[in-house]
């Protein structure tokens, strides 16, 4: 629970180097720690940041309170709901138009600990979301960042935002049976989905060393994300309350990807999983330490994806 104590010294205001001529994208930047890593990326003179988010006015809402505290940043909201391919090929298409040049994608948005439904795709809804949608995205972004990976200084990174939680996946890791979920319990589920974003992080990195593929956990922070686990339980309800007053902020649970985002490339470049800030760990030692793992994972998305027409 007090890893952040023992990672790296990081200090956002001073340690982030310019981002002079960067595009950046950031999914779930409406709140939390998406918006805080914007703000903080802001500060630093990126070309433009591309705020993913699925609501318009929460979108809108942030940018104009990130504007506020950095008036000259760059903010454009790009309309992104996970839960839908359909709507993740358009936000791409919609970014590809806009843009001809990606340096950092953030793969931040999630959810956690929902009851059992699917995506309008079939897939467990915190799969679904939290690692199809983001799959996808970064599939269809992929022929952009690589390109901007070809010129003189580039520094290509995707970063994916895990958990501790990967450590509940299912026995088997991965149960790629979308209706055998349901006999998992949600927070199984949820780490399976955590599992997943270490994976894919690990497996991009493998395919394709142009860039800067990784994975974190950003600590124990209390965020939006706590919502609904708060709604239906009333043990984590009290828990969280107390816990309140020593769980870290935003503003400390964003430094671990803003530290992945824009610290020292090879060092970054050096783990598919970090916890706070910069601490090295290779996650799970039965799961996410199996680079067949990642593979498997990667080809069986590259087909489901594949076989909708993605």
């Amino acid at each position: 629970m007090f890893q952040w104590l023992f990672g790296k010294s990081f200090n956002p205001e001073k340690d982030i180097p310019s981002l002079a001529g960067k595009v950046i994208l950031v999914t779930g930047g409406n709140a939390g720690l998406g918006k805080e890593t914007i703000l903080q990326l802001a500060k630093h003179n990126p070309k433009e940041i591309f705020l993913a988010a699925r609501t318009p006015s929460k979108a809108q809402a942030a940018i104009e309170e990130i504007k506020q505290a950095v008036p000259e940043s760059n903010i454009s909201f790009l309309q992104l709901d996970l839960s839908s391919l359909q709507a993740v090929k358009k936000a791409a298409d919609e970014f590809k138009s806009r843009s001809d040049r990606l340096d950092l994608l953030i793969n931040n948005a999630g959810i956690m600990a929902v009851p059992w439904s699917t995506t309008q795709d079939g897939y467990e809804i915190q799969f679904g979301t939290n690692h199809m949608g983001h799959a996808l995205l970064t599939k269809l972004l992929l022929p952009t960042l690589l390109k901007t990976a070809k010129e003189p200084e580039s520094d290509v990174r995707v970063i994916n935002l895990s958990s501790e939680g990967h450590n509940m996946a299912p026995g088997p890791g991965i149960i790629y049976e979308q209706a055998e979920l349901e006999q998992w319990g949600t927070w199984r589920r949820y780490g399976q989905a955590k599992l997943a974003n270490i994976l894919h992080a690990r497996e991009l990195q493998r395919r394709y060393p142009e860039i800067t593929a990784t994975s974190l956990h950003p600590g124990i922070i209390m965020t939006e994300l706590y919502t609904s686990v708060n709604k239906s339980s009333m043990i984590m309800r009290t828990g969280t309350a107390v816990g309140r007053s020593f769980l870290m902020d935003v503003h400390g649970g964003a430094k671990n990807q803003l530290w992945a985002a824009t610290g020292p490339k090879e060092t970054v470049r050096s783990s598919h999983y970090w916890k706070p800030v910069g601490s090295k760990s290779g996650g799970s030692f039965w799961h996410a330490q199996k680079p067949k793992l990642a593979e498997q994972l990667c080809d069986w998305t590259e087909k489901e994806l594949e076989s909708k027409g993605y």
